[in-house]
């Protein structure tokens, strides 16, 4: 499996603090069956001050200290990037990184306010060549009055990536109804595991990726941590690994959850 989200690198963000963090992160993902990871951490303005140089060697010293333990994990470069003014130049330049150089990137929008204009500024990206992956929108509070936008932000050209801690109910309820509509109704890409330590956010896929086999079948869960992830370290055309048609999601567990009172 392939993980393309997770805040392995010790101390540059909310994620690992310390390389002894980052290496028993490392053992934990590849005991669950990932042998590749992008690390990501965030790039924000005022707040993580990290940039594409900074990122790229911070990566080699710590797939150094791997390799020298016997980790085999393999680990490329990525981020977590806000959509804030400069991010076109800042990808341009390459201070703010793409995963593996691909055309890919890792967009987080912000939790709790709808970014303005965010359909314009995802086309704007789109017809510049990159392909925005829109992390974690599942857990976004704005998700249940906006679920609509995210769908038109797929018809443009964007990526989504669901947490698998979501649908396992590690973010609490509300999330895991909202991770497993947008994997039921067919409008996910790619499952990772956004983790940031060896505690509650560990770098683990498995149980989540169990949640989507019996939303979608087996072979399309399955593209969601092989094929799409592999496609985005080659820098393939996205056209060639779209979505496949949704599902109805009555008799399956997401049926279960709409007939219900949506959770607030």
């Amino acid at each position: 499996m392939i993980d393309l989200h997770c805040h392995i690198l010790p101390g540059i963000d909310d994620g690992a603090k310390t390389l002894a963090d980052s290496l028993e992160m490392a053992r934990i993902a590849v005991d669950d069956g990932i042998h590749t990871l992008a690390c990501t951490p965030h790039i924000y303005p005022g707040m993580y001050m990290n940039d594409g140089p900074g990122i790229t060697l911070a990566r080699a010293r710590l797939q150094a200290e791997l390799d020298e333990r016997g980790i085999a994990l393999k680990l490329v470069v990525g981020a977590d990037v806000h959509l804030v003014p400069g991010l076109m130049d800042g990808l341009k330049s390459g201070r703010v990184p793409t995963l593996h150089g691909s055309r890919y990137f890792l967009l987080e929008p912000s939790h709790t306010t709808p970014p303005p204009h965010l359909e314009d500024s995802v086309f704007n990206l789109i017809a510049s060549g990159y392909t925005p992956i829109v992390t974690h929108p599942e857990r976004l509070s704005w998700v249940e009055t906006h679920y609509p936008v995210f769908l038109k932000l797929i018809e443009q050209g964007a990526w989504m990536q669901v947490t698998a801690g979501a649908l396992t109910g590690v973010f609490g309820k509300r999330a895991k109804y909202w991770g497993e509509r947008f994997i039921g109704e067919g409008h996910t890409h790619l499952l990772a595991t956004d983790a940031h330590s060896t505690g509650r956010r560990l770098p683990r896929l498995t149980e989540g990726l169990a949640v989507a086999r019996r939303l979608v079948g087996d072979v399309e869960a399955g593209r969601l941590v092989g094929e799409r992830a592999d496609a985005v370290l080659r820098d393939l055309a996205p056209e060639g690994f779209g979505l496949t048609a949704k599902r109805e999601p009555r008799g399956s567990m997401i049926g279960r959850w709409f007939s219900k009172a949506q959770p607030r």
